[in-house]
Protein backbone atom coordinates (compact mmCIF):
# COMPACT_ATOMS: atom_id res chain seq x y z
CA UNK A 1 0.00 0.00 0.00
CA UNK A 2 1.38 3.38 -0.97
CA UNK A 3 1.09 6.16 1.59
CA UNK A 4 0.90 9.88 1.02
CA UNK A 5 2.53 11.95 3.76
CA UNK A 6 1.25 15.52 4.11
CA UNK A 7 3.70 17.78 5.96
CA UNK A 8 2.60 21.26 6.97
CA UNK A 9 5.25 23.98 7.04
CA UNK A 10 5.73 27.74 7.23
CA UNK A 11 9.09 29.49 6.89
CA UNK A 12 11.08 26.83 8.76
CA UNK A 13 13.44 25.37 6.14
CA UNK A 14 16.08 24.35 8.72
CA UNK A 15 13.56 22.21 10.58
CA UNK A 16 11.94 20.91 7.39
CA UNK A 17 15.33 19.72 6.14
CA UNK A 18 15.86 17.60 9.28
CA UNK A 19 12.36 16.18 8.91
CA UNK A 20 12.91 15.23 5.27
CA UNK A 21 16.15 13.49 6.21
CA UNK A 22 14.03 11.46 8.63
CA UNK A 23 11.71 10.38 5.84
CA UNK A 24 14.66 9.48 3.65
CA UNK A 25 15.64 6.79 6.20
CA UNK A 26 12.26 5.08 6.61
CA UNK A 27 12.15 1.29 6.54
CA UNK A 28 8.79 1.54 4.72
CA UNK A 29 9.57 2.82 1.23
CA UNK A 30 6.25 2.92 -0.64
CA UNK A 31 5.31 6.54 -0.01
CA UNK A 32 5.31 10.05 -1.38
CA UNK A 33 5.35 13.40 0.39
CA UNK A 34 3.21 16.47 -0.22
CA UNK A 35 4.61 19.56 1.53
CA UNK A 36 1.65 21.77 2.49
CA UNK A 37 3.24 25.21 2.59
CA UNK A 38 1.22 28.02 4.17
CA UNK A 39 3.07 30.87 2.43
CA UNK A 40 6.79 30.33 3.03
CA UNK A 41 9.44 32.34 1.21
CA UNK A 42 11.63 31.03 -1.63
CA UNK A 43 14.08 29.32 0.75
CA UNK A 44 11.57 26.53 1.37
CA UNK A 45 10.99 25.87 -2.33
CA UNK A 46 14.75 25.78 -2.90
CA UNK A 47 15.19 23.34 -0.01
CA UNK A 48 12.52 21.00 -1.39
CA UNK A 49 14.20 20.99 -4.81
CA UNK A 50 17.57 20.24 -3.22
CA UNK A 51 16.24 17.48 -0.97
CA UNK A 52 14.41 15.88 -3.88
CA UNK A 53 17.77 15.68 -5.67
CA UNK A 54 19.80 14.54 -2.65
CA UNK A 55 17.43 11.96 -1.21
CA UNK A 56 15.36 10.68 -4.14
CA UNK A 57 12.19 11.31 -2.14
CA UNK A 58 8.98 11.78 -4.12
CA UNK A 59 8.27 15.36 -3.11
CA UNK A 60 5.41 17.61 -4.22
CA UNK A 61 5.28 21.23 -3.08
CA UNK A 62 1.80 22.73 -2.62
CA UNK A 63 2.06 26.45 -1.79
CA UNK A 64 -0.36 29.26 -1.08
CA UNK A 65 0.23 32.97 -0.59
CA UNK A 66 0.94 34.14 2.95
CA UNK A 67 -2.28 35.63 4.29
CA UNK A 68 -2.12 34.76 7.97
CA UNK A 69 -2.52 31.32 9.55
CA UNK A 70 -4.43 29.24 6.98
CA UNK A 71 -3.21 25.76 7.79
CA UNK A 72 -6.61 24.15 7.25
CA UNK A 73 -6.83 25.53 3.72
CA UNK A 74 -3.34 24.38 2.71
CA UNK A 75 -4.03 20.94 4.19
CA UNK A 76 -7.20 20.71 2.11
CA UNK A 77 -5.24 21.73 -0.99
CA UNK A 78 -2.68 19.04 -0.20
CA UNK A 79 -5.45 16.43 0.13
CA UNK A 80 -6.76 17.49 -3.29
CA UNK A 81 -3.25 16.97 -4.65
CA UNK A 82 -3.19 13.45 -3.21
CA UNK A 83 -6.56 12.79 -4.82
CA UNK A 84 -5.32 14.22 -8.13
CA UNK A 85 -2.24 11.98 -8.11
CA UNK A 86 -4.59 9.00 -7.57
CA UNK A 87 -1.75 6.95 -6.09
CA UNK A 88 -2.41 6.68 -2.35
CA UNK A 89 -5.56 5.47 -0.62
CA UNK A 90 -4.05 6.26 2.79
CA UNK A 91 -2.81 9.61 4.11
CA UNK A 92 -0.52 10.40 7.03
CA UNK A 93 -0.46 13.93 8.46
CA UNK A 94 2.54 15.39 10.25
CA UNK A 95 4.38 18.69 10.58
CA UNK A 96 7.59 20.08 9.18
CA UNK A 97 9.07 20.20 12.68
CA UNK A 98 8.57 16.51 13.58
CA UNK A 99 11.38 14.09 12.71
CA UNK A 100 10.02 10.54 12.23
CA UNK A 101 11.79 7.51 13.68
CA UNK A 102 12.90 4.95 11.09
CA UNK A 103 9.88 2.69 11.67
CA UNK A 104 7.35 5.54 11.74
CA UNK A 105 5.63 4.85 8.42
CA UNK A 106 5.88 1.08 8.87
CA UNK A 107 3.98 1.29 12.17
CA UNK A 108 1.19 3.39 10.65
CA UNK A 109 0.92 1.16 7.57
CA UNK A 110 0.78 -2.05 9.63
CA UNK A 111 -1.94 -0.71 11.92
CA UNK A 112 -4.22 0.80 9.23
CA UNK A 113 -7.72 -0.70 9.30
CA UNK A 114 -10.95 0.21 7.47
CA UNK A 115 -13.22 2.43 9.54
CA UNK A 116 -10.41 3.74 11.74
CA UNK A 117 -7.94 6.57 11.98
CA UNK A 118 -4.64 6.30 13.86
CA UNK A 119 -3.21 8.89 16.22
CA UNK A 120 0.31 8.94 17.66
CA UNK A 121 2.26 11.52 19.61
CA UNK A 122 5.65 13.20 19.70
CA UNK A 123 8.44 13.84 22.15
CA UNK A 124 9.27 17.54 22.37
CA UNK A 125 12.96 18.46 22.40
CA UNK A 126 14.45 21.68 23.82
CA UNK A 127 15.68 24.31 21.37
CA UNK A 128 19.43 23.76 21.84
CA UNK A 129 19.06 20.04 21.21
CA UNK A 130 16.76 20.66 18.24
CA UNK A 131 19.45 22.83 16.67
CA UNK A 132 22.24 20.34 17.41
CA UNK A 133 20.73 17.35 15.58
CA UNK A 134 22.59 16.57 12.36
CA UNK A 135 21.60 14.47 9.32
CA UNK A 136 23.96 11.76 10.60
CA UNK A 137 22.22 11.76 14.00
CA UNK A 138 18.96 11.18 12.13
CA UNK A 139 20.37 8.50 9.82
CA UNK A 140 21.89 6.57 12.74
CA UNK A 141 18.80 7.01 14.95
CA UNK A 142 20.75 8.80 17.69
CA UNK A 143 18.11 11.53 18.05
CA UNK A 144 15.66 8.84 19.29
CA UNK A 145 18.15 7.24 21.70
CA UNK A 146 17.48 8.45 25.25
CA UNK A 147 21.10 7.89 26.34
CA UNK A 148 22.33 10.10 23.51
CA UNK A 149 19.61 12.68 24.16
CA UNK A 150 20.41 12.84 27.90
CA UNK A 151 24.10 13.21 27.11
CA UNK A 152 23.18 16.20 24.93
CA UNK A 153 21.07 18.01 27.49
CA UNK A 154 17.64 16.35 27.55
CA UNK A 155 16.21 16.39 31.12
CA UNK A 156 15.44 13.00 32.63
CA UNK A 157 11.72 12.31 32.86
CA UNK A 158 9.33 9.35 32.77
CA UNK A 159 7.88 10.75 29.54
CA UNK A 160 10.85 9.32 27.66
CA UNK A 161 9.10 5.95 27.94
CA UNK A 162 7.67 6.84 24.52
CA UNK A 163 11.20 6.62 23.15
CA UNK A 164 12.35 3.66 25.25
CA UNK A 165 9.45 1.23 24.87
CA UNK A 166 10.08 -1.94 22.89
CA UNK A 167 7.48 -2.86 20.22
CA UNK A 168 5.87 -5.38 22.56
CA UNK A 169 5.79 -2.88 25.44
CA UNK A 170 4.42 -0.21 23.12
CA UNK A 171 1.46 -2.39 22.11
CA UNK A 172 0.48 -2.89 25.74
CA UNK A 173 1.02 0.74 26.66
CA UNK A 174 -1.16 1.87 23.75
CA UNK A 175 -3.98 -0.28 25.15
CA UNK A 176 -3.48 0.71 28.78
CA UNK A 177 -3.09 4.47 28.43
CA UNK A 178 -6.13 6.37 29.78
CA UNK A 179 -5.68 9.10 27.16
CA UNK A 180 -8.69 9.56 24.91
CA UNK A 181 -7.82 9.03 21.26
CA UNK A 182 -8.01 12.31 19.36
CA UNK A 183 -6.77 13.13 15.90
CA UNK A 184 -3.32 14.71 16.36
CA UNK A 185 -2.25 16.65 13.27
CA UNK A 186 1.45 16.15 13.97
CA UNK A 187 1.13 12.35 13.92
CA UNK A 188 -2.05 10.82 12.54
CA UNK A 189 -3.21 8.81 9.56
CA UNK A 190 -6.55 8.15 7.89
CA UNK A 191 -8.02 6.76 4.67
CA UNK A 192 -8.41 9.29 1.87
CA UNK A 193 -12.04 8.29 1.36
CA UNK A 194 -12.77 9.13 5.01
CA UNK A 195 -11.13 12.57 4.71
CA UNK A 196 -13.40 13.26 1.74
CA UNK A 197 -16.41 11.83 3.59
CA UNK A 198 -16.22 14.69 6.11
CA UNK A 199 -15.03 17.27 3.53
CA UNK A 200 -11.60 17.69 5.11
CA UNK A 201 -10.58 20.43 7.51
CA UNK A 202 -12.82 23.35 8.46
CA UNK A 203 -11.15 26.43 6.98
CA UNK A 204 -12.83 28.81 9.43
CA UNK A 205 -10.48 27.56 12.11
CA UNK A 206 -7.15 29.24 12.87
CA UNK A 207 -4.50 27.59 15.06
CA UNK A 208 -5.66 25.71 18.12
CA UNK A 209 -7.52 22.40 18.04
CA UNK A 210 -8.33 22.38 14.34
CA UNK A 211 -7.04 18.81 14.15
CA UNK A 212 -9.20 17.71 17.09
CA UNK A 213 -12.26 19.22 15.42
CA UNK A 214 -11.49 17.24 12.26
CA UNK A 215 -11.16 14.10 14.38
CA UNK A 216 -14.49 14.79 16.10
CA UNK A 217 -16.23 14.89 12.72
CA UNK A 218 -14.52 11.64 11.73
CA UNK A 219 -15.95 10.11 14.92
CA UNK A 220 -19.39 11.45 14.04
CA UNK A 221 -19.08 9.80 10.62
CA UNK A 222 -18.42 6.46 12.31
CA UNK A 223 -14.62 6.50 11.96
CA UNK A 224 -13.04 5.41 15.24
CA UNK A 225 -9.60 6.36 16.51
CA UNK A 226 -6.84 4.00 17.62
CA UNK A 227 -3.88 5.15 19.71
CA UNK A 228 -0.27 4.66 18.59
CA UNK A 229 1.20 6.88 21.31
CA UNK A 230 4.03 4.53 22.22
CA UNK A 231 4.72 2.96 18.84
CA UNK A 232 4.54 5.65 16.11
CA UNK A 233 7.32 7.95 17.29
CA UNK A 234 8.60 11.32 16.15
CA UNK A 235 10.57 14.03 17.93
CA UNK A 236 9.32 17.60 17.86
CA UNK A 237 11.80 20.39 17.21
CA UNK A 238 11.29 23.48 19.34
CA UNK A 239 10.38 26.90 17.88
CA UNK A 240 8.57 30.12 18.68
CA UNK A 241 4.77 30.20 18.42
CA UNK A 242 3.81 33.73 17.52
CA UNK A 243 0.48 32.57 16.09
CA UNK A 244 -0.97 31.49 19.46
CA UNK A 245 -4.18 33.36 20.33
CA UNK A 246 -6.15 32.18 23.37
CA UNK A 247 -9.41 33.74 22.16
CA UNK A 248 -9.23 31.85 18.87
CA UNK A 249 -8.35 28.63 20.66
CA UNK A 250 -11.47 29.06 22.79
CA UNK A 251 -13.58 29.75 19.70
CA UNK A 252 -12.26 26.60 18.00
CA UNK A 253 -13.00 24.54 21.11
CA UNK A 254 -16.57 25.85 21.23
CA UNK A 255 -17.13 24.90 17.59
CA UNK A 256 -15.70 21.42 18.16
CA UNK A 257 -17.85 20.83 21.22
CA UNK A 258 -20.96 22.00 19.36
CA UNK A 259 -20.21 19.62 16.49
CA UNK A 260 -19.67 16.77 18.95
CA UNK A 261 -23.02 17.44 20.64
CA UNK A 262 -24.93 17.74 17.37
CA UNK A 263 -23.24 14.84 15.56
CA UNK A 264 -21.97 17.04 12.73
CA UNK A 265 -19.57 15.28 10.36
CA UNK A 266 -19.65 17.47 7.23
CA UNK A 267 -18.30 21.02 6.97
CA UNK A 268 -19.33 23.30 4.12
CA UNK A 269 -16.06 25.18 4.76
CA UNK A 270 -13.90 22.32 3.53
CA UNK A 271 -12.43 20.67 0.45
CA UNK A 272 -15.39 20.97 -1.91
CA UNK A 273 -15.21 24.76 -2.02
CA UNK A 274 -11.71 24.43 -3.56
CA UNK A 275 -12.74 22.17 -6.45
Amino acid sequence: MQLSVILSTYNSPRWLEKVLWGYSHQSYRDFNIVVADDGSGPETAALIDRMREQTGLKLTHVWQEDDGFRKCRILNKAVLEVERQAQSPYVLFSDGDCIPRGDFLAVHAAAARPGEFLSGSYYKLPLALSEAITPDDIAKGRCFDTLWLHAHGLPRTRKTLKLRATPAQARWLNRLTPVRCRFKGSNASVWLEDILRVNGFDERMPWGGEDREFGARLNNAGIRGQLLWYSAICVHLDHARGYVDSARVASNKALRQQNEREGVYWTVHGIDQLR
